[in-house]
């Protein structure tokens, strides 16, 4: 998808009413617009780095478009952008619908053991494929509307010729982990059940 650019004055009216789902220390990064789409921002942290060639928001619809292509639901991307602030791009993308697993949790009656099959399925699905998601997360795992499970926040993504090595495996797994542990879901989660399921 080749980019256009995004002056300054457009970029202000199209955020105007939307909502800021994420934020850093440099400011807005992700925007929910009043129609419903989504604005991510990318900003180039290295003045010589690979995204001079690549950018980051690149790499986000290649990635989205490989998801598609292997069947697996992801973000629909609309535009690509340069803005005018140096080094900045920006992916105007329809969300997934549906909610997150870590929504989900959240509601009453939630029950992990009805979930966890399908999301074992899904994580053997994507190794098997190749495709090693650093970023694997209950807060990146959509529940669609057709109950599929699918993807959001693909940047931190590679994809491998081959099934994933069993090293990968176990590293893609301990992120996982950390996870659970950082945002204290571990009496919740059956991680014990998943990393049997997964690492044999």
């Amino acid at each position: 998808m080749h980019s256009s650019r995004l002056p300054q004055d457009d970029f202000n009216q199209l955020i105007i009413g939307a909502q800021i789902l994420e934020a850093d220390s440099y400011g807005a990064k992700v925007y929910l617009l009043t129609d419903g789409n989504i604005l991510k921002l990318f900003r180039r942290k290295r003045l010589i780095s690979s995204a001079l060639l690549r950018p980051y928001s690149q790499r986000f619809i290649d990635n989205a478009v490989q998801l598609e292509k292997k069947g697996i639901p992801t973000l629909k991307v609309l535009k690509h952008y340069k803005l005018d602030a140096p080094g900045m791009t920006a992916v105007l993308y329809q969300p997934l619908p549906g909610e997150t697993l870590r929504q989900l949790s959240r509601q009453p009656g939630f029950d992990w053991q009805v979930r966890l099959p399908e999301l074992v399925t899904l994580v053997r699905r994507l190794h098997q494929s190749g495709i090693y998601f650093r970023s694997l997360h209950l807060g990146n795992i959509v529940v669609t509307p057709d109950q599929q499970l699918g993807l959001i926040d693909v940047a931190d993504m590679r994809f491998l010729r081959g099934p994933l090595s069993a090293r990968m495996v176990k590293r893609n797994v301990q992120h996982f982990a950390r996870y659970i542990a950082r945002e204290q879901l571990a009496e919740q989660f059956p991680l014990a059940e998943l990393e049997r399921e997964l690492l044999g």
